[in-house]
Order: structure tokens, then C-alpha cells, then sequence
């Protein structure tokens, strides 16, 4: 069980309460950094300095203010820097045009969220199970 720095791109204040709520009533003891607007994680990624910065797991939203989450992951993607960190599609959208975009540009999955809370929080607690107890994530470089 290893604890991981989780980027959650969001900006929808309810979705970030049960996001934050779900993880931080868990067994694993993540970090878990907030940005609102797909501007400000694309502006995140560029002052990036040291490898400790860099989280191990994106929560992207496609609704996003300034740049939409298609556009943040497509930067990630396309960054020889960063295009190697796992990009979880997190959105309300069931569209197949978002789902078809989102794995073009190399998300790692696209989850839509549950409606119901406990659900929601279900899901949250099956994606950290997954990425903290059965994947092997890649060291942090800079």
C-alpha cells in the first residue's frame, strides 16, 4: 500500500468535496492537489521545477473553464515530459464524441460519474484501490 500525490482537475465544487471526501476517508493516506480551470493545470505543468511536483495520477473533468479537459489531456499527452502519467477521464459526459476523443489522446480510462453519492464514492475508492494497491507507476522525473 504506497501513498500517491493525485491531481484532481475540476471545477465543480460538489464534485470536489466528494472527490476530496472519498479519498481522505480512506485507508491510504493520499495528497491531493485542486486546480479549477484546464488554464491553470496546463500553466501548472509548465513551471513544473522539481520531480517531487509532479503528481501520479490525474482526475481530469471535460467541462473545464479557460481550456477544456480534452485540451489538458491532449498537453499532457503530447509533453515528452509528462505524456508518461496515468490520465483518469472523471466527467458527468456520456457522450461517445468525449469517450472516442478522450482515448485518442491516450487517457488511461474514461470513468463517467455516478449520480448517486454512494456510488460516486464507491468509484473513487475502486480507482484508488487500483492505483495505489494494484499498478506499478513509473519514478518521478524531472
Amino acid at each position: 500500500m504506497k501513498s500517491i500525490h493525485i491531481l484532481l482537475i475540476e471545477d465543480n465544487e460538489g464534485d470536489i468535496l466528494l472527490t476530496t471526501e472519498a479519498f481522505e476517508n480512506s485507508k491510504f493516506s493520499n495528497e491531493i492537489s485542486v486546480m479549477r480551470d484546464g488554464k491553470v493545470a496546463i500553466d501548472f505543468f509548465g513551471k513544473i521545477i522539481r520531480a517531487e511536483e509532479i503528481p501520479d495520477l490525474i482526475l481530469l473533468d471535460i467541462n473545464l473553464p479557460k481550456k477544456n479537459g480534452h485540451q489538458v489531456l491532449q498537453f499532457i499527452k503530447e509533453s515528452n515530459q509528462y505524456n508518461h502519467l496515468p490520465v483518469i477521464m472523471l466527467t458527468t459526459s456520456s457522450s461517445e464524441a468525449d469517450i472516442h476523443s478522450a482515448y485518442k489522446h491516450h487517457a488511461n480510462c474514461y470513468i463517467t460519474k455516478p449520480i448517486d453519492i454512494s456510488e460516486f464514492m464507491i468509484v473513487i475508492s475502486k480507482i484508488e484501490d487500483f492505483w495505489t494497491n494494484i499498478v506499478s507507476m513509473p519514478s518521478k522525473q524531472c
